[in-house]
């Protein structure tokens, strides 16, 4: 695969049609390959493609290589319906396939449901929280991110609680988030397990889902408050993590789980 024009930035990326190859320029990159919220916004993008008028409900992707450089999207139909229907991808290079992935999309008639959403933390506006720099030289992609943590908590400090609070945004604008930046974003704070490790050890992601919330289309923000925290954590490494997202106003935004594994090789 021959490498495409200058590398764009993320906010660059997730606002063009996503098909055929894509540019991943090592600007983009998380721990050890291209960030894995940044290439299920991507997927994500591609997907809704074949689907353009229907909402966003769940997507998922499960990551099986880094990738490292340039790749393609492959999308594929799997169910077309009247209210719901679902989209395959697949992220590949001549090596095979990195990563795939389905996104459920789907269009309910409007009713009285009772609805039910977590409640925000307690947490102080984000110009009273100071900034959290992750070095580029870890995490490129990073220098595209601001962070403010909440709280104590910080990644390989050895707390007590494997959670971690923080608001975010992106530094190229100041637009609130849409679905794909939200998908992006959903993605950017360190594992929530990493708060009670006191020596570095990674922590990937295996399997990504993300779950934008009906307020999001009526964010007016750039900032987003997130919870990570881990549900559950096995002796042999496997790691469940729950994301929750509000806006300043408190209002809940959606969420995204985490399959992680801890690696110490």
């Amino acid at each position: 695969m021959t490498s495409l024009a200058t590398p764009l930035s993320p906010a660059e990326l997730l606002r063009r049609p996503v098909s055929g190859d894509i540019a991943a320029g090592a600007h983009l990159q998380g721990f050890g390959g291209l960030h894995g919220g940044l290439t299920l916004a991507l997927m994500t993008s591609a997907m809704q493609g074949s689907v353009p008028d229907i909402p966003l409900v769940s997507t998922t992707a499960r990551f099986h290589r880094p990738i490292g450089g340039d790749f393609r999207v492959e999308t594929s139909v799997v169910r077309s319906g009247r209210t719901i229907s679902a989209v395959g991808a697949r992220a590949t290079t001549a090596k095979g396939i990195h990563v795939d992935g389905q996104a459920v999309f789907g269009s309910l008639k409007p009713a009285s449901w009772r609805t039910f959403a977590p409640v925000a933390p307690v947490a102080p506006p984000p110009e009273d929280c100071e900034i959290f720099t992750i070095p580029p030289e870890f995490v490129a992609i990073s220098t595209y991110m601001e962070i403010r943590p909440v709280g104590p908590s910080r990644p390989y400090a050895g707390g007590a609680e494997p959670e971690l609070i923080a608001w975010i945004r992106l530094v190229e604008d100041e637009e609130p988030p849409d679905v794909l930046r939200f998908v992006f974003l959903m993605d950017s704070l360190a594992p929530s397990y990493a708060a009670v490790l006191s020596t570095l050890a990674l922590v990937p992601t295996v399997e990504l889902t993300v779950r934008p919330g009906g307020n999001l289309a009526r964010a007016d923000s750039p900032w987003m408050l997130l919870r990570a925290r881990t549900r559950a954590a096995s002796a042999d490494g496997w790691v469940d993590e729950q994301i929750d997202a509000w806006g300043p106003d408190g209002t809940h935004l959606g969420s995204a789980q985490q399959l992680r594994v801890v690696r110490t090789d």
